[in-house]
């Protein structure tokens, strides 16, 4: 078999059914002889986002893989095995390489050593005879440990080559490591002992599928619960112990619990410092359980820390609080549940004008409420984009399930939601997928759109659509005076019909429902489809302090 079949076996015996990617990259065309579905996009970065979020709404069970061009294609495809880097997202990444004989020499573009800075584990293959090696290397990265994205370049000489007969391939496992049990007690005895605990939750919840555990402590803790941008949905955000979301914009019950609290317990987070994350306040008592020891007291202090997958360290403290608690709460639950019921009441009274208001143009935060209220947010996959659609939406939506909503942060790269909507698709077609995102977001991405037409990709795009970039309208107030630089403009509607999906525009508060409603209708007729709601110039962000 040439190299670039064995590939494209190898893939198939790593469960992989979509291969995702921009020509030329022979294996491509390998895959799609070995009944492997190769979707393609209209630019890398997209493709990228889908095979990322392939990899987020399965906790990673099944991986996103996406191959390109040598030169052009793997220079275009830098910011989205970034965005999927700094987000944790474990994807396989398989570009083409120069010829050998020109491998490596300035200027061609060599993807192994631009790509290491953004990769957990990046090879170059230069024999035939080691690409199942490299193969089975990059699999086992990209399952165990911290998840990243993974990168394996092949020249496209190598691709041709035959690999010798005899080569053998079996999918590489997925291990979990457990913390020391002796810190486990230390901080079971930490969790028992403190007054106002609060847990933060982040994305290694939903790595670890550990989200029965995270409730089960938090309702024997009888603590509140809020989670990072990336780890939204891991607990149910209707439950009465829930603070919402962590991100550059926040509830009141969530900022008073965190300044309150006399111990938070993060688990399977970063506790990274972020403009799109909640800040810990400081002089609190942190205790850090996280998978990936680089975290521990990089950011923030911990005074305590566990390593470990976040389903078996729930497990174990689990079993130490119970035993502390003689295996049922204290009774805090009331008056803890009061307090957070109360704050949520007073901000969302605060909230409420904005979010039900009948102005025209359209309030940003109208059309995210009657969003809520008219999907089944259960069966839903939402996703922010970068600005002013993740301040807007991440506080007010509230999942009930998980895995339904995509948050992200660490970086922010306009466009974003579009191919993470498509990814999710993909991997859950029975649900519906929504990519909430603004005008000067489609403008990075928005062709792609036609790709969720021809490839059968029946998604929905919310547009917010101000015809400007209001969010920079502050920082940049001389150039839009006289050169109208925030200024941006265009029919998103008809561009969505132009491309064959279904595209409407929505100007009144009374049309916004019925709207999403032939949307929706759409999207379960297989047509992809974009309403452009034309919005206010909104800066105003539930933020604390204000």
């Amino acid at each position: 078999m040439k190299a670039a079949a064995v590939v494209a076996e190898i893939l198939k015996r790593e469960g992989v059914k979509f291969l995702i990617g921009y020509p030329v990259n022979q294996i491509i065309e390998a895959a799609a002889e070995a009944d492997i579905r190769t979707i393609i996009v209209r630019q890398e970065r997209v493709g990228l986002h889908m095979a990322d979020a392939l990899s987020r709404v399965t906790s990673g069970d099944r991986i996103g893989v996406f191959a390109m061009q040598h030169g052009p294609g793997a220079e275009n495809s830098f910011g989205g095995v970034a965005q999927a880097f700094g987000d944790s997202v474990p994807i396989v990444v398989i570009p083409g390489g120069y010829p050998r004989h020109l491998l490596n020499i300035t200027p061609n573009f060599s993807s192994w050593l631009n790509y290491q800075h953004v990769t957990k584990w990046a090879e170059q293959v230069i024999m035939p005879q080691q690409v199942p090696d490299a193969m089975r290397r990059a699999f086992t990265q990209v399952k165990n440990g911290r998840p990243r994205p993974v990168l394996v370049e092949i020249p496209v000489d190598v691709m041709r080559e035959e690999v010798p007969d005899g080569w053998t391939y079996t999918p590489a496992p997925r291990l979990r490591v457990a913390p020391d049990p002796r810190a486990v007690t230390e901080v079971a005895a930490a969790l028992v002992a403190a007054e106002r605990p609060v847990i933060y939750a982040g994305q290694g919840v939903h790595y670890a599928k550990a989200w029965t555990q995270l409730r089960e402590l938090a309702e024997l803790l009888e603590a509140p619960v809020t989670t990072s941008l990336q780890g939204k949905s891991a607990f149910p955000e209707t439950h009465a112990l829930s603070l919402g979301s962590g991100g550059r914009s926040i509830s009141k019950q969530l900022h008073h619990f965190l300044t309150n609290a006399d111990l938070i317990f993060g688990i399977g987070c970063s506790f990274a410092s972020t403009n799109y994350g909640v800040p810990m306040p400081k002089g609190k008592k942190l205790v850090h359980a996280t998978l990936d020891p680089l975290d521990i007291n990089k950011d923030v202090r911990a005074e305590m820390a566990l390593v470990g997958d976040a389903a078996l360290t729930l497990d174990a403290l689990l079993g130490e609080v119970r035993d502390r608690l003689k295996g049922k709460p204290r009774g805090r639950t009331a008056a803890v549940t009061a307090e957070i019921s109360r704050l949520k009441a007073e901000w969302l009274a605060q909230w409420m004008p904005r979010l039900t208001a009948k102005s025209t143009p359209l309030s940003p935060y109208r059309v995210i409420h009657d969003l809520l209220h008219t999907v089944d947010v259960a069966n839903t996959i939402i996703t922010h984009d970068a600005g002013s659609p993740r301040d807007q939406i991440s506080p007010f939506w509230e999942p009930i399930a998980p895995l339904t909503y995509i948050g992200w942060g660490k970086t922010t790269q306009l466009g974003y939601g579009l191919g993470l909507a498509m990814g999710a698709k993909l991997a859950q077609p029975d649900k519906l997928c929504v990519n909430v995102w603004g005008d000067a977001a489609i403008g990075f991405t928005g062709m792609d759109f036609e790709t969720a037409v021809r490839e059968r990709i029946p998604i929905l795009s919310v547009l917010l659509n101000n015809f400007s970039m209001a969010i920079e309208l502050k920082v940049m107030a001389t150039a839009t005076e006289k050169y109208r630089s925030t200024d941006i403009s265009g029919n998103y509607a008809d561009m969505a019909k132009a491309f064959g999906g279904w595209g409407e525009r929505v100007t009144a508060p009374d049309d916004i429902i019925p709207a999403i409603r032939r949307a929706i209708a759409k999207t379960r007729e297989g047509t992809p489809a974009l309403l452009e709601f034309i919005t206010e110039k909104a800066v105003d962000f539930s933020m604390y302090p204000a």
